[in-house]
């Protein structure tokens, strides 16, 4: 998940439903509620740690931030020097968890159609708008990360691209690689605050909605592919200070000939793919001891 979170157009929710803990990883959250805050203010923190499933999250808190903090720097430079390696594998991934994921609905009807259509809907056209040039006050680091959460949660929608769109996907990518520590800090307080207002309602429609809320979310994947196309043409830039060019808007197209990189992408496209077959194969097997 923390290597997904990473990358501007995969979501680490998502790999948190090819795994099999997605579900859990909700309700988990949702246990820190008034009733903890309460036991903690009364002093009772081992009664108040009983009723919540801090095991689990701490577990899976201590992976991602492991992740973003020993990936981040290859990934950055990934990006930067072999964008379509990258994207390829990352393509594979999110294809193959469309059909992991689809496999989650209990029934299939026109009205699953339906909200698939609109969650597919809705993620290419978000995942298309411009990033936009924006302030690197401590109040808007607060609104990034309480945004960014909320999309980082949902499968097909990526918090980093969220961050990418307001601007400071960079700006927090530069913070990590230089240890610059309080810009984390602001944006992990909004995410705290974020994440335990929207995981309630989602909790709460993977309960009273569970397929359509399913089928939303394999449509936000299906919609999330126009991000995570290999092959970009460079639109529309702006500056970007220090004699450098910030790319505002692109555009997918298909390579021109066949070439040894096009032949690389496609295999580590097929890498991606079918390393979400074997992972959801061994979170099936391990589900059903």
């Amino acid at each position: 998940m923390g290597a997904a979170d990473v990358v501007p157009g995969v979501s680490g929710g998502t790999m948190a439903l090819i795994l099999g803990i997605y579900e859990e990883l909700i309700k988990s959250i949702r246990s820190f509620d008034a009733i903890f805050v309460k036991r903690l203010l009364s002093f009772k923190a081992r009664e108040a740690m009983s009723g919540v499933s801090w095991q689990f999250l701490a577990a899976l808190i201590i992976g991602i931030f492991a992740a973003i903090f020993s990936l981040s720097r290859i990934l950055s430079w990934l990006l930067e020097n072999r964008p379509v390696f990258i994207w390829s594998f990352f393509f594979g991934l999110v294809l193959a968890s469309i059909f992991t994921v689809g496999r989650n609905l209990d029934r299939w009807h026109l009205g699953t159609c339906v909200w698939i259509a609109l969650g597919a809907i809705g993620a290419y056209f978000l995942v298309g708008m411009v990033p936009l040039s924006t302030p690197d006050a401590p109040w808007f680091l607060l609104l990034s990360g309480a945004v960014a959460i909320c999309a980082m949660i949902l499968p097909g929608i990526s918090g980093s691209f969220i961050l990418v769109l307001m601007g400071k996907y960079k700006f927090l990518l530069d913070a990590v690689n230089n240890h610059n520590i309080l810009p984390l800090i602001l944006v992990a307080t909004g995410a705290v605050v974020g994440l335990s207002s929207f995981v309630r309602l989602l909790n709460w429609l993977l309960k009273k909605h569970h397929d359509a809320t399913m089928a939303v979310l394999t449509g936000l994947m299906l919609g999330a592919l126009r991000k995570v196309w290999p092959w970009k043409v460079s639109g529309a830039t702006a500056a970007q200070g220090a004699g450098k060019a910030l790319i505002v808007s692109q555009a997918n197209t298909i390579p021109a000939h066949w070439s040894q990189e096009v032949t690389m992408a496609l295999l580590l496209a097929a890498l991606g793919f079918f390393l979400v077959l074997a992972l959801n194969a061994l979170a099936n097997k391990g589900s059903s001891r």
